[in-house]
């Protein structure tokens, strides 16, 4: 890494000779005659350190320093002053300044304090890189999973976040959609900015347009005061537009002329109001069948789908289920204050073989339910609602169409597995396969089936002691 070093002193022997031995030395040099053009150097410059001389004509090398510490607080200032100047010397480093030096200079002296201030300011750098990462990790640890469609979800919404492109997201209701359009807005440089969201199919179509738009005072009956829209209310930020499917035409084309041009009007209202909008759409509709039917603009769909975010099913990654069961199981145990261990074998296994329609959503009842009804440390199949208990009772094998034949066989492995308990001789022996072999596909795919049900407690305290990992 070359470190960019401005120099700044109205003597140009003294800022020609630095810039020289500082190249020498493997560092890239700029030169400034006066304050005026090193703050134009700086707005035009990625600049590393700045070394300025204090005494000089307009703008002063204090004026200087306050420049660099009010616009790039971690770029170290050195100061340059001549003997008569120690106290502003002084001041200037109460202001913010890395060190003064006198003249005239001592090179050996200098180069060993800019070699310090560098080595400094590299590490801030990496400070501040690695507490971006450590940020990003939190905004997104609010999505539970890691199987590899999880995975890929969450390289996406890293990719799509820093950008400003709209997203559509997709999926199933229950599957997490929100959450996701939470994730790409707390990544995005809009984090500070409004996040304001809008569930469409909760507004009745007479009222959705001014939700979204706004209106004017008188514009339709009850409309007594003006009222800002959701558009007005994010300017700067992100609008979250869940079940957009739902929308009529007219608000469309509306929202379709907000995305061309970034601008509308009020209902019942004249002046154009600009808006600066992160728009992030999610609907449970297949919106290109909605397109054949004629319920929805092709021209907004293209608008809104320029980046899209699938948010799989549950029962399109079961290797998740343990885990999410396992931090809601912790979630609602402290919340009702139940001394609940984990789930039985038998659970566990229901659990894991139901189809899931209601997605996490219906995962979380289920959970919420079984705490409550749980009499013991562990959750039995009888604390489970309807739905999941009557799935241990399932012996088919659902393959979907078009999967390879490695999916097909993860599938048919973790499905015989759950169904015997997971008891590997006995899953081993109905596959026609050797303990060997069933352990390396085990290991191969990834699939965490405990073999016996006394091992129920000992895998439910790993899920929950892991619990602060349950992120991507």
């Amino acid at each position: 890494m070359q470190f960019t070093i401005l120099i700044v002193d109205d003597e140009k022997n003294i800022r020609d000779g630095l810039a020289e031995a500082f190249q020498m030395e493997g560092y890239k040099a700029l030169t400034a005659e006066d304050g005026q053009t090193a703050m134009r150097m700086l707005e035009e410059n990625y600049v590393d350190l700045v070394i300025t001389d204090l005494k000089m004509p307009h703008i002063s090398g204090m004026e200087l320093l306050q420049y660099v510490k009010q616009n790039w607080p971690n770029v170290p200032v050195i100061i340059i002053t001549a003997h008569g100047d120690i106290a502003d010397a002084v001041k200037a480093m109460q202001q913010g300044a890395l060190e003064f030096i006198t003249k005239p200079l001592n090179l050996e002296h200098l180069l060993k304090l800019t070699k310090n201030a560098l080595e400094m300011r590299q590490l801030s750098i990496k400070n501040e890189e690695l507490r971006e990462e450590v940020e990003a990790q939190q905004r997104i640890s609010s999505i539970i999973g890691k199987s590899p469609a999880m995975r890929k979800v969450f390289d996406m919404i890293r990719k799509v976040a820093p950008t400003k492109a709209s997203v559509l997201i997709t999926g199933e209701s229950g599957a997490g959609k929100e959450l996701v359009a939470d994730a790409i807005h707390n990544l995005s440089p809009r984090r500070d900015k409004p996040f304001i969201k809008v569930h469409c199919a909760a507004l009745a179509e007479s009222l959705l347009e001014s939700e979204l738009f706004g209106h004017e005072k008188g514009a339709f009956t009850g409309a007594q005061t003006r009222q800002r829209g959701r558009f007005e209310l994010a300017d700067t930020g992100s609008l979250f537009l869940d079940e957009i499917g739902e929308i009529n035409q007219n608000v469309q084309i509306k929202i379709l002329r907000v995305l061309q041009e970034k601008k509308f009007e009020r209902v019942g209202g004249e002046t154009t109001i600009e808006v600066d909008v992160r728009l992030i759409a999610a609907t449970n509709r297949d919106l290109k069948a909605e397109i054949a039917a004629g319920r929805f603009r092709e021209d907004l769909y293209y608008r809104l789908n320029v980046v899209n975010i699938h948010v799989p099913a549950l029962r399109e990654r079961r290797e998740d289920i343990p885990l999410l069961a396992a931090t809601f199981l912790h979630e609602f145990t402290q919340e009702n204050g139940k001394p609940i261990e984990g789930f039985d074998q038998r659970a566990k296994q229901a659990l894991y073989s139901y189809d899931w329609p209601g997605n996490v959503r219906e995962l979380r009842n289920c959970i919420e339910s079984a705490v409550v009804m749980a009499s013991g440390k562990l959750i039995t199949l009888d604390d489970l609602p309807p739905g999941p208990r009557s799935a241990q009772e399932k012996k088919e094998i659902h393959i979907p169409a078009f999967c390879s034949l490695e999916e097909a066989e993860k599938i048919i492995i973790t499905e015989t597995l759950a169904a015997l308990g997971g008891n590997k001789t006995k899953t081993a022996e109905v596959l026609k396969i050797g303990r060997k072999t069933l352990y390396q596909k085990i290991e191969q795919y990834g699939i965490d089936v405990a073999e016996k049900p006394e091992l129920a407690k000992v895998e439910s305290a790993t899920d929950q002691a892991s619990l602060p990992q349950s992120v991507p």
